[in-house]
């Protein structure tokens, strides 16, 4: 077994951890939407004003702080006029970016936001830059927020709502390098101040928050321009990154058949994330100014090829514990990044990309990343603390990735939380861990583990289940053993 030493300095309490960094993504893409999350009244499957009730009461569970929609590449061709108002009269169109499917708009601005009152979570809109119009942007802000009289909050009174939804997060396009218009950094710079002049504030209480369409990966002359062009008219930068094991975007490799090279390269590009965070970080408060100016990380997961015999289109893919490895790394990056890391959205929810939740018809599958973000959901509004693995570095075909990757924080209550990931996939490790002076009266673990191939299906949804794992306290801290291929969650309780 391998011996490890994990530091924890509770003297050390560093920057907050916005429980926004837990947040997640649905896009009207393949089955994240209708299926996975909206059935309509009328469906057989439980629910409550037409979302499901299992996945409803699933996401309650991890405390999920924020909700990202309509898309993704969809943002930039949806115009959210055509999903109010009554469902038989809005119109119907096809859904070019993703499958080709006929979009009816029956889910709409009311019922995303009927979704987000049920699991307890905030919204956050991506408005339409690439395709819409200022006045179409601003029409729909006034419509979700304005609380007096205005031609907007009156038709969203006749739609039902009498009170404004106060949306707080609005991101202003997305990917406008790409699919949300194809632009040059100068000019989108120039666009995100121009919207974001005529997204206003409608009441002193509920003050928007407004995200700028960021970089692609490491295009940092983007992040750098838009900063520099538009940074005092937003309150965050965007960035996204997907962990994708072949550069080859039509062969990205298998979800669930992969070689040990594989795992391993999905590891070490994962971890890519942390230089990511760092550099754009660095430009963002190069050029803040001296303002509060964060980095949202709203799209970020693994990209596998499709299930075989599934529609390329919905990006539907299975979930291992080599996702859930992924996820204990990102999500460690951003407890540690938190001074800039301001929100981070997980793709996608359900049944598309790194999802949370798989369905088929009526049955549902919790995956090992849904597990995960349990693990982790404590972090949530925590104090990040200093943290540091001791540990050796696992080297495959060229690919270093180290044995153990950790994150740890302390609660208003005084508990800490310290959340580790196994990264070797064929040996335990023998954690030592050192909490700085503090005594422990006690200690509680759970930790997820499995071959890295394993997975739930709805034939075996259990076949990935956090258990209890037992710590033995110390002079200095506890001692653990943690299973390889494994995530792991400790809860210390000081004396």
């Amino acid at each position: 077994m391998i011996k490890t030493t994990l530091h924890i300095d509770p003297a050390k309490t560093l920057s907050y951890i916005a429980p926004e960094i837990y947040g997640q993504f649905s896009e009207h893409l393949g089955r994240c939407i209708y299926d996975g999350i909206y059935v309509g009244e009328d469906s057989e499957i439980p629910n409550k004003n037409g979302m499901r009730n299992d996945v409803v009461d699933a996401l309650r569970a991890l405390k999920l702080p924020v909700l990202r929609w309509p898309g993704g590449c969809f943002a930039d061709e949806y115009h959210w006029r055509d999903g109010i108002g009554p469902k038989e009269k809005r119109r119907r169109m096809v859904n070019t970016n993703w499958g080709g499917t006929v979009e009816d708009n029956s889910f709409g601005t009311h019922e995303f936001m009927e979704l987000c009152r049920q699991i307890g979570c905030e919204a956050y809109f991506s408005g339409n830059v690439g395709s819409g119009t200022v006045q179409e942007f601003s029409d729909w802000v006034e419509y979700c927020n304005m609380g007096g009289i205005s031609p907007m909050a009156s038709e969203r009174r006749a739609n039902g709502q009498d009170e404004p939804f106060n949306v707080k997060y609005w991101g202003i396009g997305n990917e406008a390098w790409g699919c949300g218009g194809s632009m040059r950094a100068e000019y989108y710079a120039d666009l995100c101040r121009q919207y974001s002049t005529y997204l206003r504030n409608y009441s002193p209480e509920h003050k928007i928050f407004k995200i700028a369409s960021g970089a692609n990966v490491a295009d940092y002359h983007w992040t750098k321009t838009v900063m520099e062009r538009a940074g005092q008219a937003v309150d965050a930068v965007s960035l996204h990154y997907y962990t994708v094991p072949h550069e080859d975007w039509q062969h990205k490799g298998s979800a669930t058949d992969f070689t040990d090279e594989e795992y391993y390269t999905t590891l070490h590009k994962t971890l890519r994330m942390e230089e990511l965070v760092e550099n754009h970080s660095r430009i963002i408060r190069q050029f803040a100014g001296g303002r509060k100016i964060g980095l949202a990380v709203d799209e970020w997961g693994t990209w596998y090829d499709v299930e075989p015999g599934t529609n390329p289109g919905f990006l539907y893919q299975q979930n291992t514990m080599r996702d859930a490895l992924v996820a204990a790394i990102n999500l460690n990056i951003f407890n540690n990044h938190c001074d800039t890391v301001c929100m981070a959205n997980i793709a996608q929810m359900v049944n598309v990309l790194q999802a949370m939740i798989l369905t088929e018809g009526s049955k549902m599958v919790l995956t090992p990343t849904y597990h995960v973000f349990a693990l982790y959901a404590a972090h949530q509004g925590a104090q990040q603390l200093e943290s540091y693995a001791e540990t050796s570095i696992l080297r495959h075909d060229e690919e270093a990735v180290p044995t153990l990757h950790v994150s740890a924080s302390r609660a208003a209550d005084g508990k800490i939380l310290i959340t580790v990931a196994n990264l070797d996939a064929a040996h335990p490790a023998e954690a030592q861990v050192l909490l700085g002076g503090v005594k422990a009266a006690a200690v509680n673990g759970t930790v997820l583990c499995g071959t890295a191939d394993a997975r739930n299906t709805f034939t075996a949804p259990d076949a990935v289940q956090p258990k209890a794992l037992s710590a033995v306290l110390t002079a200095d801290g506890f001692t653990a053993a943690l299973p390889a291929c494994s995530v792991a969650a400790f809860t210390v309780t000081p004396q």
